[in-house]
C-alpha cells in the first residue's frame, strides 16, 4: 500500500485503501490486521486507521480475531444471498421508475458510462472496473427520481465491491457485463417497463419475459473458490433485482 496525504477525511481513505486491499486479494480472509502496520505503511496516525477498521467491522468484512484483535472475515454465502434479495426489490424499483422518467438522460448520457466500463475492463484494473460498475447503478438510481434510492443501497455497496472482487478475481470474460448492461440502459431509454428491462437484457430478444435468475450459485461458487460459469455472472459486478438482474 502506498503511503497517504493528509486530507480532511483521512479516515475515508484509509477504509478505501483497505477496501480495495480486500476486494483486490491482497488481504485474504483470515489475514490478521495490524494497527500499527497499517498506520506505518499508509504513513497516518493510528486514529483514523481505527475509525476506518471500526466501519469495516460494522459492514461486516472484518471480524474479532480469536484471542484479540481483527481478521478480514470470509464472505457469508447466504448473508450476501440476502443482500442480493433486498437489492432485487430496490434495484428493480429504480429500473422501472428510470424507464418512466429518465429516458431521453438514459439514451443522452448513458452510452459514455458503457465506454467506461468497457475501457475499465480493457485496463485489467479491479478498482477501475469496480468504480466503473458503480457509477452504472448510481446513473440508474438517479434517472429513477427516488431520493431515497441511493441512500438506500449504499449501506450495501461495501460488501458488494467485496462479491465483485471475488468474482473478478476468478473470472476471465468480465467484459460480458457491459453488454448486457448496455442492453439494460437501451430498454430503459426506450421506456419500457422494469419486468421488460430484466428480461431483454436476459435474453437480448423484445418482448420475450424470463424469469429473472437470482445470483447465489456465482457468489457460491467464488466464495468457494471456482470459476463461474460464463453464463452465471449474476454476482460479476454486484447487480441484482427485476429491472437491473437477469445480467449481474
Amino acid at each position: 500500500m502506498k503511503a497517504l496525504p493528509t486530507p480532511s477525511k483521512l479516515t475515508d481513505q484509509v477504509h478505501d485503501a483497505l477496501l480495495a486491499e480486500i476486494t483486490s486479494g491482497r488481504l485474504a480472509a483470515g489475514a490478521r490486521i495490524v494497527q500499527e502496520q497499517i498506520a506505518a505503511e499508509l504513513g497516518v496516525s493510528r486514529q483514523p486507521v481505527q475509525q476506518a477498521l471500526l466501519l469495516l467491522r460494522k459492514h461486516g468484512l472484518l471480524r474479532d480475531a480469536p484471542g484479540r484483535g481483527l481478521e478480514v472475515a470470509p464472505l457469508d454465502a447466504g448473508q450476501v444471498q440476502h443482500m442480493y434479495d433486498l437489492r432485487a426489490v430496490v434495484e428493480g424499483l429504480a429500473a422501472r421508475r428510470a424507464a418512466e422518467t429518465g429516458a431521453e438522460r438514459a439514451a443522452a448520457q448513458g452510452p459514455a458510462l458503457i465506454e467506461a466500463g468497457r475501457k475499465a475492463v480493457a485496463s485489467g484494473s479491479m478498482p477501475k472496473m469496480i468504480a466503473a460498475d458503480m457509477k452504472f447503478h448510481e446513473f440508474i438510481y438517479g434517472l429513477s427520481g427516488n431520493p431515497l434510492v441511493a441512500p438506500a443501497m449504499a449501506s450495501h455497496w461495501t460488501t458488494t465491491q467485496r462479491v465483485m472482487g471475488e468474482v473478478l478475481t476468478r473470472d476471465e470474460t468480465p467484459r460480458d457485463i457491459w453488454d448486457q448492461h448496455e442492453r439494460i440502459l437501451q430498454a430503459i431509454a426506450a421506456g419500457l417497463e422494469a419486468a421488460a428491462v430484466g428480461s431483454r437484457a436476459g435474453s437480448g430478444r423484445g418482448g420475450a419475459r424470463e424469469k429473472p435468475r437470482r445470483p447465489d450459485l456465482s457468489i457460491r461458487t467464488a466464495i468457494a473458490g471456482g470459476p463461474p460459469g460464463g453464463s452465471d455472472q449474476d454476482a460479476l459486478l454486484g447487480v441484482a433485482g427485476t429491472g437491473l438482474q437477469a445480467h449481474g
